[in-house]
């Protein structure tokens, strides 16, 4: 088995790496595995987060599988490559938030699975970078979302000089959300996926397929689609729901 899903909430799934070794490398039969198992929770109505994350201490991922990629060719290695990108826009484009959790290290194709999550919190001694270029190969995929992420000058670094750098300093770059001592990592991401599942379901979906709208859109055409996404809000009811009851626990703080 390549992939391990529980559900510490009804609302929480937790998908975990279990079949890349001691540090979670991504070859062929965890990448197909991992994409199945997004594709089947996608189709769960219930769902308000997934926390993504590798099996024990020593890495989230640690990149992808260099025995599998050394005996590959040009044809074989776009094939590969094209199923880790399957994988990462399965991650960028699941329904629900996805965080993604770091311990240990966190490179290559592992830290790209990473950047396509919406949130990443880390370990305080975790370890990022983007080594492919030190094998021969460069950082392609999703590592093109770097630069946005970071700037130009910081995503430049990582991905020429393929070094490695601090989880608190991936936190001051942009890189990652949050940095936490590692004794505190699992309660953290328990509370995050706690506040998410006290959101309405819809709104929270549809505030997740805007983002990866904007991405793609100017931002005048950005605002001009929004209009039109809040007006099909209240259809759903919770606008309503949510904002009277605001109101009402408001008015109760109020009276005497």
């Amino acid at each position: 088995m390549h992939a391990q899903v529980t559900f510490p909430t009804p609302q929480t799934a937790v998908l975990t790496i279990t079949g890349g070794g001691p540090l979670n490398i991504l070859g062929t039969p965890v990448i197909r595995a991992l994409t199945a198992q997004l594709a089947e929770l996608a189709e769960r109505p219930d769902l308000h987060c997934l926390v993504l994350r590798g099996s024990g201490t020593r890495a989230f991922v640690a990149g992808a599988d260099i025995r599998e990629m050394a005996s590959l060719d040009a044809a074989s290695a776009r094939a590969f490559i094209s199923g880790l990108r399957d994988l990462c826009n399965a991650v960028r484009h699941f329904p629900v938030p996805v965080i993604a959790r770091l311990q240990g290290h966190t490179l290559g194709g592992g830290l790209e699975l990473a950047m396509a999550a919406d949130l990443r919190i880390a370990a305080d001694d975790a370890v990022v970078g983007m080594p492919e270029v030190k094998v021969g190969i460069p950082s392609v995929i999703h590592a093109a979302m770097m630069p946005a992420q970071i700037g130009g000058t910081r995503a430049s670094w990582l991905l020429l000089t393929g070094e490695n750098i601090g989880a608190l300093q991936a936190e001051r770059w942009g890189l990652l959300n949050e940095c936490v001592p590692g004794d505190q990592l699992d309660a953290r991401i328990a509370q995050i996926a706690e506040g998410l599942g006290e959101i309405g379901i819809e709104a929270l979906r549809q505030q997740k397929r805007l983002l990866r709208r904007w991405e793609g859109m100017g931002v005048d055409s950005a605002i001009t689609d929004s209009v039109a996404e809040f007006g099909a809000a209240f259809n759903t009811g919770e606008p309503q729901h949510h904002m009277n009851a605001f109101l009402e626990r408001k008015q109760a703080k109020a009276q005497p």
